[in-house]
């Protein structure tokens, strides 16, 4: 049985290793053949916008755009709606393959079966 990661990701760069250890579970999980979905909420959405993981450092920590090109590759990543809003963000700003969502379809996700969800 294939088991789901969701993960959601409400630190920005403020929080440099909490942003950063959401991004390496979510990147180790699609590595391991996990389902993922990764939310970015708050700061977080930042990272979804093309040059914001680039410009993230963290020493002893995989570059960040690596581990963000994981999960856009394997998983899902998802900016949250309302956040996105608050920070004048829209669709065209966020990075291909970035979905926006909001409550609804995070909890729909979160209440599957067989799924995990971690909030960092």
């Amino acid at each position: 049985m294939s088991r789901t990661l969701v993960i959601k990701l409400t630190a920005g760069a403020e929080e440099p290793e909490r942003a950063n250890q959401a991004f390496t579970v979510a990147a180790s999980a699609v590595a391991a053949g996990a389902t993922v979905s990764l939310w970015l909420t708050g700061e977080a959405v930042w990272f979804a916008v093309p040059g914001r993981a680039e410009a993230f450092e963290l020493p002893h920590a995989a570059p960040l755009t690596d581990l963000l090109t994981a999960v856009l590759e394997g998983g899902q990543l998802t900016v949250c709606t309302q956040c996105a809003k608050r920070r004048n963000l829209t669709q065209p700003d966020l990075r291909p393959g970035t979905r926006l969502a909001g409550a609804p379809t995070f909890t729909e996700e979160i209440l599957t079966e067989s799924t995990q969800a971690i909030v960092y």
